[in-house]
C-alpha cells in the first residue's frame, strides 16, 4: 500500500512539474494581429484578459493578464512612465480602506509583496503592469485596476519596452 501511495505522489509531482513546464512555455505566444497600430505598443484587452505586445509585422506576443474586478476596470490611452525591478509596494487608499490590516509599505522582493518581480508604472493614475504573488489570479477578473502579469512575463516584456511606450486598454 505504501508503495502505491508513494508511487502516485511520485507520479503526481511528475506530472505537476511537466503541466509547469508547458503552462510557462504556453503563457505567452506570437499570435496574428492586424489593428493598425504601431510596433512597440502595448494593447491590453480586458474582456479576454489578454496583453498583447504589436510586433508591427502583423503579429503580437500575446500574454495572459489579469484585469480589474467588476467596478474597478478602465479603458483609455495611457503610457509607460516608470519601469521597477522588485519594487516596494504601498497600498493605495482604497485598497487600504478595503483591506486596513494591510501594512504602509511591502518591501520589493518579499512574499507578499503583490507587484511580483517588476512594475511598470502607467502614466496618469495609481495603475500598473506589474508580476505578482499570486499567479493563479492570472485569466481573471482579480485587481483594483491595475494589469496583472506571470512573473516570468512581465520579466520578458520589461526587456521590450521603454519609458514612453503607448498602452491602450479596451473593454
Amino acid at each position: 500500500m505504501f508503495r502505491t501511495i508513494k508511487y502516485r505522489v511520485r507520479l503526481a509531482g511528475a506530472l505537476a512539474g511537466v503541466l509547469c513546464a508547458t503552462g510557462a512555455a504556453q503563457a505567452r505566444e506570437v499570435v496574428p494581429f492586424a489593428e493598425g497600430i504601431g510596433a512597440g505598443t502595448i494593447v491590453v484587452r480586458t474582456t479576454e484578459r489578454r496583453l498583447y505586445l504589436v510586433n508591427g509585422d502583423g503579429t503580437a506576443i500575446r500574454y495572459p493578464v489579469a484585469v480589474g474586478k467588476p467596478g474597478k476596470q478602465w479603458s483609455g490611452a495611457t503610457q509607460i512612465d516608470g519601469k521597477y525591478y522588485q519594487p516596494d509596494w504601498s497600498p493605495p487608499a482604497e485598497v487600504k480602506r478595503d483591506n486596513p490590516r494591510l501594512p504602509n509599505l511591502i518591501r520589493g522582493g518579499s512574499p507578499s509583496n503583490p507587484m511580483g518581480v517588476a512594475a511598470m508604472t502607467l502614466r496618469g493614475g495609481e495603475y500598473a503592469i506589474h508580476g505578482t504573488n499570486r499567479p493563479n489570479s492570472i485569466g481573471t477578473f482579480a485587481s483594483y485596476g491595475c494589469i496583472r502579469m506571470y512573473n516570468q512575463d512581465i520579466a520578458d516584456l520589461f526587456g521590450r519596452v521603454t519609458v514612453g511606450t503607448d498602452v491602450y486598454v479596451m473593454r
